[in-house]
């Protein structure tokens, strides 16, 4: 039975101060830029019936997701950062490693099927509206959300059966191996399963998404200068988004191993990164580099702003 009793403390915050009222003035302003850049990209596919294609709709996804990974956690960090006392209940804890873990493992696996549909696109053509079909989407959209929802109900499901024995938690927020470090025992079972988690959820879209592009690659070196061209304007916004989240999540994995060794200040920065940086930079990266969005977005902003 769950201890809703047990309270954690957060000792990564450090007593009330500059550093702290400098750390909340950037996250607040961040978060809002977050919400309001993923938002605004959610409205224009929306309401641009030219936008209702995979691709888009994918993006869109992400834009929900950059959401979701941006609001699992800024708030509660946003408080603390004020607060004289850094605490969270335990129930409250496990209820955030799950949405952060959610908007990490979601996150890699929209990029992945982005990754295929523009394989698709640039490697068969012709055969694109036929592979590429309304249900084909719902489906990977499906896997998307569905496996990493039951993954991690079962993983939280590990967690919280362990016996708790420390209640100090060296970061600024909740994560499994942080609440799983605190227990009593060992788990066995819980390591092996997040070590299949880890192969499942990072490794294998890491090799699809190299290999989606080594394919891309090959296709395009025997293409037209211009087919190469269009190729590498439809790809750039999806790599650089790929290479960003993919650099995060690495920093993310070196804070977790790292932090108790690590100085204050670079404890911070390296804790939030992680949150901060992808969900606001994806949007504004397709926002510039896709002409098809940004042109979408002049085309709203003078129907609904500029007409006022």
């Amino acid at each position: 039975m769950l201890n809703f009793n047990i309270t954690f403390i957060f000792s990564a915050y450090g007593p009330s101060g500059p550093l702290n009222y400098g750390v909340f003035f950037v996250t607040f302003i961040t978060y809002l830029a977050t919400v309001f850049a993923n938002l605004m990209l959610m409205l224009v596919i929306y309401t641009d019936s030219n936008l209702h294609r995979p691709m888009y709709i994918f993006l869109f996804n992400l834009a929900i997701n950059g959401v979701i990974g941006g609001s699992a956690v800024l708030p509660n960090i946003m408080k603390n950062l004020l607060d004289d006392a850094k605490m969270i209940s335990y129930s409250n804890c496990l209820l955030q490693v799950f949405f952060i873990n959610f908007y990490a493992i979601c996150a890699y696996a929209i990029l992945t099927v982005m990754a295929y549909d523009r394989y698709v696109s640039i490697c068969k053509p012709l055969q694109y509206h036929n592979i590429m079909t309304p249900t084909k989407v719902r489906l990977l959209l499906g896997i998307v959300y569905i496996f990493p929802f039951c993954f991690l109900a079962v993983q939280i499901y590990i967690t919280s059966k362990l016996p708790t024995c420390g209640y100090k938690i060296n970061k600024l927020f909740c994560d499994n191996l942080a609440v799983v470090s605190l227990s009593c025992v060992k788990s066995a079972f819980g390591d092996l399963f997040g070590l299949a988690g880890v192969v499942v959820f990072a490794v294998l879209p890491l090799l699809l998404v190299s290999l989606s592009y080594v394919k891309i690659l090959l296709v395009s070196l025997k293409s037209s200068a211009n087919a190469k061209k269009k190729a590498l304007k439809t790809c750039v916004p999806h790599l650089i988004t790929f290479i960003n989240f993919s650099l995060a999540t690495l920093f993310s994995v070196i804070y977790n191993r790292l932090n108790n060794d690590l100085s204050k200040e670079l404890n911070v920065f390296m804790s939030v990164h992680f949150i901060l940086v992808p969900p606001l930079l994806h949007p504004l990266i397709y926002g510039i580099k896709t002409k098809t969005i940004s042109k979408s977005l002049l085309k709203l902003l003078n129907k609904r702003v500029f007409t006022f």
